[in-house]
């Protein structure tokens, strides 16, 4: 059954109803001034569209006119190439399906890059170990270098002194006025005076001297020649003193005219070609620890690091640096030690 309503809640209702519809009215009616606004903003909207469509036809026009000037962007080549490559299906599965072939194909010259990239960063850090490495070896080997020569020294002195007590042995042992009836009459000639007095190592004794040990040597290990012909005008040894001629005459002395040829007396390498010093112009040719010079020559004509053979043409005799004229000194030695050119050679 309904419900039945009572009088006063049906006035109620009506009421309620009533209310609300008017509030609605009240909220869709407009004023005169309110609806005059409206047409004045829509007659401003439609002013701003027709002034936008015609900038739109303006700039059109400009476009077409552009394109119509701007031949040679659009000329027939380029516009046929453009064609050309839109009209080309470009299949992209092939192009991944070369570039993974492409891959496949040089991944040997891929993973031999990446290892040689490897190998380059290694040996780097490797060179770096090494550069450590060899300092420390050179600060050690020069910390041994220092030590060796001292005691190289040490060798050097205790050398020294035996030699020079051999020396003063030697010395001893030599007989004057040997080359008395040797000498010529040649005046001038040679590096000593005519009335000098030259001697010689006297092969009497039983031990040898250490110059006898150095020409054995030379004799059982090398074919020495001489050097030229000519007098001998001093000999090895001890003379008399003047202001030209030294007191100790370590080679011998070849008495010959300016420009007389000089042979090599033995083969080996000229480790000196020079012009000064007492000798005047003089070549030095060495062989293992045998040196052989020749002094006071006019012209050398060999050159500094060549190779000579025995009885080759190395100079000719002169009269330079300081002598009493013109000859050959000749001198032999080992290891620095002067021998006696006539304890090896017969003049």
């Amino acid at each position: 059954m309904e419900k039945t309503i009572s009088p006063e809640e049906r006035i109620r209702r009506a009421e309620e109803i009533y209310y609300r519809r008017r509030e609605n009215n009240h909220s869709v009616r407009m004023s005169s001034s309110q609806v005059k606004e409206g047409n004045e903003s829509r007659k401003i909207s439609l002013y701003k569209k027709m002034a936008i469509q015609v900038l739109t036809c303006i700039l059109i026009y400009l476009v077409f006119s552009l394109i119509k000037e701007a031949n040679y962007i659009f000329s027939a080549d380029v516009m046929n190439k453009t064609k050309e490559f839109l009209s080309t299906d470009i299949n992209f599965e092939v192009m991944a399906g070369q570039v993974g072939q492409f891959f496949q194909d040089n991944q040997d010259k891929l993973d031999f890059l990446g290892s040689w990239l490897k190998e380059d960063s290694n040996q780097e850090e490797n060179q770096e170990n090494q550069n450590v490495e060899n300092a420390q070896d050179s600060n050690n080997q020069a910390q041994n270098a220092e030590g060796e020569n001292k005691q190289e020294e040490n060798k050097q002195e205790e050398n020294t002194e035996k030699e020079n007590k051999t020396e003063n042995k030697e010395t001893e042992n030599k007989v004057t006025n040997e080359a008395k009836g040797n000498t010529t009459n040649q005046t001038g000639i040679g590096g000593a005076s005519n009335n000098e007095a030259t001697v010689t190592t006297s092969s009497s004794g039983s031990s040898k001297t250490q110059m006898q040990k150095d020409a054995d040597y030379i004799k059982a290990n090398f074919k020495l020649g001489l050097p030229l012909k000519g007098p001998v005008t001093s000999r090895y040894g001890k003379r008399e003193a003047t202001k030209i001629v030294s007191e100790n005459h370590y080679g011998i002395d070849l008495g010959v005219s300016i420009g007389t040829t000089v042979y090599a007396a033995m083969e080996g390498k000229v480790s000196l070609v020079s012009d000064e010093g007492e000798y005047g112009t003089h070549v030095k040719i060495v062989n293992k620890d045998v040196t052989t010079i020749y002094a006071h020559c006019s012209k050398i004509v060999v050159k500094e690091g060549a190779t000579i053979k025995k009885g080759q043409k190395i100079a000719l005799s002169g009269n330079t640096g300081r002598t009493t004229g013109p000859h050959l000194h000749f001198e032999i030695r080992r290891n620095n030690r002067t021998v006696d050119p006539q304890l090896v050679l017969k003049f």
